[in-house]
């Protein structure tokens, strides 16, 4: 048995039966510097608050895995240095040695599930690289979609990757494609794009009620909700192209492979848009934080 602590505030929410929302950590150690990145966490938690349920942020921290954090934790994790970022591959791995890890969405979706949490608000989930053809390169988020009964908010699959191919693998995978409140899939930084989304649902409660039936059906794995940044928050897919695509010819040139390909990129799309990719990152967390929550608390009426 792996040992879990639970936040004081995760506990109580358990033993009260209210809901609760999974929150990824390498956003902390991975997606921006101390301090901004400890108040846009904690902003995100007071999101899921006001919207009426409880956050959970996870992390592995000396071996430990950890279901929320309190705010020393969170301060703690947001300062140290040399964190792994871990997903279902090495997540083992990291506890076995005593590590310390911040959660990708794979690794937080195993989290959630080992917690009994239904529900995960992220940014953006991985998906198929361009000239995945060749590299073969394809995140791990979509196989932990297939199999981890998690349902999962997003502002659809990161920009920078090859997102017809996304789609394409999450289909054969059997993985619900779901927009919320739209027929195209959001493009993470853009709220349209223009691939049509497989699914498309306008209440939470609806969203709750297939990821119950799913269940229900003994099915495995999890849904994506592809939930669209808010407009006035949003960068054009016009004004995106030419600097995503200037971004990837220079890793291409300077041979950027494997895990250090997205964060060079959104490293380079941050300094291209002066900072704007940032600003509409963190719009589309809280977006997404606020969504889930009300996922949580329908999925907690069908289950209490």
């Amino acid at each position: 048995m792996i040992e879990i602590q639970y936040s004081s505030e995760v506990q109580a929410a358990k033993a009260e039966g209210r809901a609760i929302v999974a929150l990824e950590s390498t956003i902390i150690t991975h997606g921006m510097p101390y301090p901004q990145n400890v108040e846009v966490a904690a902003q995100v938690e007071q999101d899921i608050r006001e919207a009426g349920a409880v956050p959970a942020t996870m992390a592995v921290m000396n071996g430990v895995l950890h279901v929320g954090l309190d705010p020393d934790q969170l301060q703690s994790l947001g300062q140290a240095k040399g964190v792994a970022k871990i997903s279902r591959a090495d997540m083992p791995a990291c506890i076995a040695t005593g590590s310390t890890g911040a959660t990708t969405v794979a690794a937080t979706m195993i989290a959630a599930r080992l917690a009994g949490i239904g529900v995960f608000a992220t940014g953006g989930i991985g998906g198929v690289h361009k000239g995945a053809e060749t590299t073969f390169d394809i995140s791990a988020d979509l196989m932990e979609l297939a199999q981890t009964p998690v349902t999962v908010v997003a502002a659809g699959a990161k920009a920078i990757l090859d997102l017809p191919k996304t789609l394409e693998v999450l289909e054969t995978q059997g993985v619900p494609v779901i927009a919320y409140g739209q027929d195209s899939f959001p493009a993470f930084w853009s709220a349209q794009s223009d691939l049509k989304a497989p699914l498309r649902m306008d209440d939470p409660a609806q969203i709750a009620r297939a990821h119950a039936t799913r269940q229900a059906m003994d099915l495995p794995g999890g849904q994506l909700i592809a939930n669209p940044i808010p407009a006035d928050a949003q960068i054009a897919a016009e004004d995106l192209a030419p600097v995503i695509a200037q971004a990837q010819s220079e890793a291409d040139a300077q041979g950027v492979t494997g895990k250090d390909v997205t964060p060079f990129l959104l490293r380079r799309i941050f300094e291209l848009t002066e900072g704007r990719s940032l600003t509409a990152n963190i719009a589309l967390v809280r977006n997404n934080a606020r969504l889930a929550a009300k996922i949580a608390q329908e999925l907690n009426k069908l289950t209490q």
